[in-house]
């Protein structure tokens, strides 16, 4: 069982990246937060990684800090949530949003987040109330990728929102209503949020 990898960030993508651990390429399938803090390619990266046994596949899913880990850990704990609902969710709020969320029962915050219903909603606050205390502290958010230049966030919130399943128009009307409402720039993490946020409303 895989726990834990050092090596060489040899591709990235909003959805997953490809890890050379001395010449061997691990495929590791991330979410959002892991992305946004990733370093440029060829450079050394260290991922705490959960391996996931399927039938037909091993699949590697890992996380630049431990408390992402146990977070997605204690997700897919919940009955009818897996690695992809877990990832979604980690893409879609922040660990201390879905902290505050699920000890405020805050249902209607949760639903928000891609595939998960009011239904799911509830499960995960009836099931992780008493569990969220076990994540150790909270995921900083600044990041490198933050502070881009200003015409890449569009193109990459676009690429971000479609691999989390949406419609490429729906995502770039979304973009656009979030962008029009918007004074100044936003960082690529607030301008996925948003749009998340406007694809909500529907």
């Amino acid at each position: 069982m895989i726990a834990f990898l050092t090596g060489r960030l040899a591709f990235k993508a909003p959805t997953h990246l490809t890890l050379d651990v001395q010449g061997v390429g691990y495929e590791v399938h991330i979410p959002l937060s892991t992305y946004y803090a990733l370093p440029n390619v060829d450079e050394v990266i260290a991922l705490n990684i959960h391996t996931h046994l399927r039938e037909d596949a091993i699949q590697l899913f890992g996380f630049l800090s431990q408390s992402e880990k146990e977070s997605f850990l204690l997700l897919t704990s919940v009955s009818g949530i897996g690695p992809k609902l877990a990832l979604s969710v980690l893409s879609s709020l922040s660990i201390a949003d879905l902290v505050r969320a699920i000890q405020t029962e805050d249902v209607e915050k949760l639903a928000t987040v891609p595939g998960i219903g009011k239904k799911s909603a509830g499960r995960m606050t009836l099931e992780l109330k008493d569990k969220v205390h076990k994540i150790h502290g909270m995921y900083p958010r600044s990041s490198a990728a933050e502070e881009s230049d200003p015409e890449g966030p569009y193109e990459d919130a676009l690429s971000a929102l479609i691999n989390l399943g949406y419609r490429a128009q729906d995502a770039k009307d979304a973009l656009k209503r979030v962008m029009k409402d918007t004074t100044g720039s936003l960082a690529l993490k607030e301008l996925i949020r948003e749009g998340l946020k406007e694809l909500a409303r529907g």
